[in-house]
């Protein structure tokens, strides 16, 4: 028999996290106390950490690097599109060539 993964909600996580992150027990004792791997909440608060900074960036900023991405999204294909033409024109007239 399997066991069921089990899956926690966002709220559940920053909750864990957060306490984790006061440092008032170890990670085993809230581990223990919230039935999970101390390995599991070290990874949740390195995961809130990693993301705290962007809950404080600019609204604008997220916007500009969504245009920025678009942007060179838009430039990649139009590459890709170009690179496809060439090479179908080069299998042409290499095929010109092998008669």
């Amino acid at each position: 028999m399997s066991k069921k993964r089990r899956t926690f909600n966002a709220q559940f996580k920053s909750k864990v996290a957060l306490e984790a992150l006061r440092e008032q027990e170890t990670l085993a004792q809230i581990a223990s106390r919230y039935d999970v791997l101390p390995v599991q909440v070290s990874q949740w608060k390195s995961q809130l950490l990693s993301a705290a900074p962007a809950s404080f960036a600019r609204k604008g900023s997220h916007k500009k690097q969504l245009e920025e991405h678009d942007e060179k999204e838009s430039r990649l294909y139009q590459k890709i599109g170009q690179l496809e033409v060439e090479l179908d024109w080069l299998k042409k007239k290499s095929a010109q060539f092998k008669r």
